[in-house]
This record gives C-alpha cells, sequence and structure tokens, in this order.
C-alpha cells in the first residue's frame, strides 16, 4: 500500500457519534478524501469562493471565527486539515447538521473545497481571540506537553501529514466544547486514541489544556 493511502486509512477510523466506537471508513470516504488531496488548489479562487459560499456569515470575512457561537477560526489552518473535517461533515462521520446542508456535492465541489482550504491556510491570524481564564495554564502546559504535543506539535501548530489540527490561537470555548464532545463521542470522527485518552481527564484538565492551547501564538506557515 502507498504511503499516502496508509495514512489516509489510519486517519480515517473514527467514533460513532451514538455509541462511540470506532468504525472502518467507506471506500467512498477514502476515495474522495485522496482525490480532494490531489487536486491543485487556487488560493485566489479560494477567497472569492469563500465569500461567494456565504462561510464568512459564521466565521467572519478574516476567517477568525465567533467564539460566542462557537465558530472555530479557521485562518492558517492546514488546508488537508480542513478538507479532512469538511468531507466527514459531508458523510456524517462528524456530527455537524448546521454546517451540513451547506457542504453538499451539489454546494461545495471538490476543487472549490481545496481552493478554500488553500485559501484559508495563507490567512494570516487577526481578530480578537476568546482566550480562557488563565488560571489553568500551567496545569494545562503539562498535560499537553505529556499527551497532546506528539501529534499536535510542541507549539500546537498541528500536523498536516496526519490531519491533527492547528490548536495553537484557537478559541477557549471552542476548544473546550471539542474536548468535551470527543470525551463524550459527541464529535463523530474523533481518533479512538484520542476519545480513550481523554476519557481518563477531568473536567478540570480539560479546562486547563484548552486554557493552555487557548494561549499558544499562531505558527508561522512556509
Amino acid at each position: 500500500m502507498k504511503p499516502l493511502l496508509s495514512l489516509l486509512l489510519a486517519s480515517l477510523l473514527c467514533v460513532s457519534p451514538l455509541s462511540g466506537q470506532a468504525q472502518n471508513p467507506t471506500p467512498e470516504a477514502e476515495a474522495l478524501l485522496a482525490s480532494a488531496l490531489a487536486l491543485a488548489p487556487d488560493a485566489k479562487r479560494g477567497a472569492a469562493e469563500f465569500a461567494e459560499q456565504s462561510c464568512t456569515a459564521c466565521h467572519r470575512k478574516d476567517a477568525s471565527g465567533r467564539p460566542a457561537s462557537n465558530t472555530p477560526r479557521l485562518s492558517r489552518q492546514h488546508a488537508a486539515v480542513i478538507i479532512k473535517q469538511v468531507l466527514d461533515i459531508r458523510s456524517g462521520l462528524r456530527h455537524n447538521p448546521p454546517m451540513q446542508p451547506m457542504v453538499t456535492e451539489e454546494e461545495l465541489s471538490l476543487q472549490t473545497l481545496a481552493d478554500i482550504a488553500a485559501y484559508l491556510q495563507s490567512l494570516p491570524v487577526t481578530g480578537k481571540l476568546a482566550k480562557g481564564p488563565g488560571s489553568g495554564v500551567a496545569r494545562g502546559k503539562q498535560v499537553f506537553d505529556n499527551a497532546c504535543s506528539g501529534c499536535h506539535g510542541a507549539g500546537g501548530e498541528g500536523t498536516q501529514a496526519i490531519f491533527a489540527p492547528m490548536v495553537a490561537a484557537q478559541h477557549y470555548p471552542y476548544l473546550l466544547r471539542e474536548l468535551e464532545f470527543i470525551r463524550d463521542g459527541k464529535r463523530g470522527n474523533s481518533n479512538p486514541a484520542m476519545s480513550s485518552l481523554i476519557k481518563a481527564y477531568t473536567q478540570d484538565d480539560l479546562q486547563a489544556v484548552a486554557d493552555y492551547m487557548a494561549q499558544l501564538p499562531a505558527p508561522e506557515r512556509p
């Protein structure tokens, strides 16, 4: 098996939103993701599409997100991560009912998705960041360094090759909600290893690590 296909197979293992049990990706899901990643993206075209697709209504024009509604910051996020998450929402692997109608095949082609993802990755991190209370940073750093940095990077920069998102400079409320969703089996496409790991942590631990991640500065992109 080629390295890319092996990587896709490993990364697409996900958790059922109802049972919390890992489920295998369908061959169709694997093929669709591989096809999207193989496209040549056009970030300039993606900028226009980002506005035309009404993404800015929730994610803002600068893709800084809306912490009050738990809408994540997308600027500087890895393009491959965005593509995978959107396709997981489309297929129902990731549970996100409000967004699902907007990312259907009829509404969003693979090329348009690739273009938008490339545009978002190119954006600088701007706008106000909703940080946590700051009281959990020390404990959060300990948790992050021990359990999270291996996949998400020492600085929270993420690892595109394994679809681990950038968690630095992300809104605290969103980070905490997603950690709770993963713990409770509500996210749908969580990595089984991460789900098992999080179940061992207390609510205070989750709040602390979200507090720490939100404090991390946005990394530079090549």
